[in-house]
């Protein structure tokens, strides 16, 4: 089934876990387009781990046409199998800001429409993070919401963008049947808990023209999950911090450092355990001491002096383990994880090289897309062609017997 070459055209590359992963399951990349400096020069570095050593690497996205990838790909329109992307997505985060689409990294999904317009592919794979799917068109701060404050417009709502933009955009605008919604990458047998967004396009309603009732499959039937939490029939457990690092080596492993001071604090955390510890073991004073002015942060601050376990999988790695929301510690050695230790979380394989200061290598392999999950959204794209190859093979004897007799 599916003989003909799959190849997929590499949005937003970043460090290529997203494609890394598609690979594994048959899909070539040709082309890349990426801006950041050091992350084109880690795809460059490991275009033989990729298979695609020709591969043409694009920078600036918002400079180039769809004709101008088509080109570097060498692909008509209709001919790529698959576009995939993960835009930036520090935007829509509900750890940030929340600029959404008026930020300029949100506005980049206006450019990826517009290349899927002209590029045409049979699929399309936008990941990004889970607060895409409630930011609002138009941002308002909490201070400013609620009782006392104007209501909200429509604009301002949660889920508005989804709702008047991304869905409008891929639905109506390009006319791709649409499946989205919200994966945790470690129940695709990724080592890590990471939760985010994924929507997938068909260009040809593959998604649901095998079905008896009309309409796309819901994304966890397209893509059924693989691991569980605990003991769940039919899925394997999910992994651990301890199966991501099993007989991993450093010699000269690299990480960043803590200040003495927060390596004083951390070394009185144990495996599996955060700022609670410090608060209910030394009391409300000394956590006031070490956490400063975060110490009045609202929200539940998981991240906040946390020491990780080998027995868990690894909580969500971002652009840096050592920001006080994102610590990253050690189970056993104060420290943070180090790249290497970052990069397995990842499932990158030990020989990807990472270019760049460490503070980048951190970021390349903390916002990239588990390559466990895009192995899950690359079988689940064989599975679809391989059913739409055979209905129409099915299609095709029928037509003959009818002809015959």
């Amino acid at each position: 089934m599916c003989p003909e070459i799959l190849t997929n055209i590499s949005l937003f590359s970043g460090a290529g876990g997203l494609d890394l992963g598609l690979e594994a399951e048959g899909f070539a990349t040709p082309v890349f387009v990426e801006i950041d400096r050091y992350a084109r020069a880690t795809l460059e570095a490991n275009l033989h781990l990729l298979h695609c050593p020709e591969a043409r690497l694009l920078g600036d996205i918002t400079e180039l046409s769809p004709q101008d990838v088509l080109d570097a790909a060498g692909l008509c329109p209709g001919e790529a199998t698959l576009v995939a992307a993960g835009p930036p997505c520090q935007s829509f985060s509900t750890a940030g800001r929340r600029g959404s689409i008026t930020d300029p990294r949100g506005s980049l999904f206006s450019h990826f429409v517009e290349v899927l317009e002209g590029i045409r592919p049979r699929f399309f794979l936008l990941e990004n993070v889970r607060g895409i799917l409630s930011a609002a068109l138009k941002h308002r701060p909490l201070h400013l919401r609620g009782p006392g404050n104007l209501p909200l417009d429509e604009d301002e709502e949660l889920g508005s963008l989804l709702r008047k933009v991304i869905i409008p955009g891929l639905r109506e605008r390009l006319g791709y049947e649409v499946v989205y919604g919200l994966v945790n990458a470690a129940d695709y047998g990724v080592p890590q808990v990471r939760r985010r967004a994924l929507f997938l396009g068909s260009r040809d309603a593959e998604f649901g023209s095998h079905r008896w009732l009309p309409g796309a499959m819901p994304l966890a039937e397209l893509m059924p999950p693989t691991h569980a939490e605990g003991l769940v029939l039919g899925r394997r457990p999910w992994l651990t911090l301890r199966d991501a690092l099993t007989e991993l080596a450093e010699n000269e492993p690299e990480y960043v450092r803590y200040s003495r001071g927060r390596e004083a604090a951390l070394e009185r955390v144990p495996p599996g355990k955060n700022w609670r510890y410090l608060r209910d073991t030394y009391g409300h004073e000394y956590l006031k001491e070490v956490m400063g002015g975060a110490y009045d942060a609202g929200g539940g601050k998981v991240g906040f002096w946390r020491r990780l376990t080998f027995d868990k999988p690894c909580p969500t790695v971002t652009a840096s383990p050592i920001q006080k929301g994102t610590c990253l510690c050690h189970p056993v050695e104060t420290r943070p994880l180090t790249v290497r230790e970052y990069a397995r979380a990842q499932q990158f394989p030990d020989e990807y090289v990472f270019a760049g200061p460490i503070s980048s290598r951190y970021s390349q392999i903390g916002n990239a897309v588990p390559v466990g999950l895009a192995r899950a959204v690359g079988r689940a794209l064989r599975k679809v062609m391989a059913r739409s190859e055979g209905a129409r093979e099915q299609g095709v004897a029928h037509a003959g017997a009818a002809a015959k007799g």
